[in-house]
């Protein structure tokens, strides 16, 4: 594994530091904005990002938006003294994967890095399909046809979970946690909105996404 964090406090670093080596020991620290986007800029192959927003130099929005440019599926956890929803939703539009609000316990934050880890290295095959409908997951490429398909962040996280479940029903819940992380700045009826648009983006295939009354959702063949 290759892990970064971009945090300035500098106490708070060492402590995370400290936890994040026992998962492995590559793992880079930097404390500065300009320093990370320069970074990101080159860097490949990172299976966490852990990025504070307060940075010296450059916005740690600036560092994301940096790293999104080439790199759309490594797991990138915010860290941020800032708790309202704008802020929150700013940084998750940008790609984020999930916020931790400062101060936070280091349990809780152990538990996020756990869980956005699990999500970026699946003990699967690396090709998830069915039918004309392949995700290659350490570059998340989907192809539908063998023809590229270019999904906004959030649609392909919600694409990549009904693949794993392929030909099998998931909740409701189910599938907003393992995509979205639970996350509560989400409408009640954002994740009909996603699947509205998957939908319309799967016509004319052999794949279909069925809504399972009461129980939720099945990719499967037509």
């Amino acid at each position: 594994m290759a892990l970064l964090l971009i945090e300035d406090d500098v106490l708070l670093a060492q402590t995370l530091e400290t936890l994040l080596l026992e998962y492995d020991d590559q793992l880079d620290v930097i404390t500065r904005g300009d320093h990370a986007c320069d970074h990101l800029a080159t860097r490949r192959q990172l299976d966490l990002v852990i990025l504070d927003l307060n940075l010296p130099h450059c916005s740690g929005l600036e560092v994301l938006a940096t790293l999104r440019r080439h790199d759309t599926h490594t797991p990138v956890l915010i860290l941020t003294a800032r708790a309202s929803i704008e802020d929150r939703v700013e940084g998750l539009d940008l790609g984020a994967d999930d916020y931790l609000t400062k101060p936070f316990s280091l349990s809780e934050f152990e538990a996020r890095v756990r869980a956005l880890l699990r999500r970026a290295r699946p003990t699967a095959s690396d090709t998830l399909k069915l039918g004309q409908l392949a995700l290659h997951v350490p570059t998340q490429r989907l192809e539908l046809n063998q023809t590229v398909m270019e999904l906004p962040t959030r649609e392909l996280r919600l694409m990549a979970c009904l693949l794993r479940h392929a030909e099998k029903v998931i909740s409701r819940a189910d599938l907003m946690a393992e995509a979205f992380g639970g996350d509560d700045s989400l409408r009640d009826n954002a994740l009909e909105v996603y699947i509205h648009r998957l939908r319309r983006r799967l016509e004319g295939s052999d794949i279909h996404i069925r809504t399972v009354r009461g129980m939720g959702y099945r990719l499967e063949l037509r």
